[in-house]
């Protein structure tokens, strides 16, 4: 009796450890529009994606480090990265970036570009899609308020 209640223990703690494990290395997507409006978790690292904005890529001669706009094509954000760019990274097209706010920036560890001219992150599409009939509807009659919630 003794050893099935440590063997009914040990799997009690193993699956608390596999849960616990699980969840802290969850990556969750958040919207472009709802990071703008603050709606993203403060204390860990989440993704984001959509369109670089054209015109917006700013690179410091002589260094790694990045900043470019990122868009749902309702709001915008600004991300920073430091590191090497994926040889698809392109103004107008899809990305998600892996990171956390600081401030009022996005600052990405990772980015990741769309892998072909007909793919993009179905969190991405989705987000956008969701955003493109807002928009049309919304902006005409009382626009959006786009103003990154610090």
């Amino acid at each position: 009796m003794l050893a099935v209640g440590l063997a009914v223990a040990g799997l009690a703690v193993a699956a608390a450890l596999t849960l616990k494990a699980f969840r802290e290395n969850m990556m969750f997507f958040v919207s472009v529009s709802d990071v703008v409006a603050g709606n993203y978790p403060s204390e860990r690292n989440f993704r984001v994606g959509g369109l670089v904005l054209d015109g917006s890529i700013e690179r410091e001669e002589g260094s790694l480090d990045v900043r470019f706009v990122v868009t749902d094509l309702r709001c915008e954000l600004p991300v920073m990265y430091t590191g090497v760019l994926p040889d698809l990274f392109r103004e107008g097209q899809g990305v998600v970036a892996h990171g956390r706010m600081r401030s009022d920036v996005f600052v990405a560890d990772e980015v990741l570009a769309k892998h072909d001219e007909n793919y993009m992150a179905p969190e991405v599409a989705e987000s956008m899609a969701s955003h493109v009939e807002e928009q049309t509807a919304t902006l005409r009659e009382n626009g959006a308020d786009c103003e990154v919630a610090g």
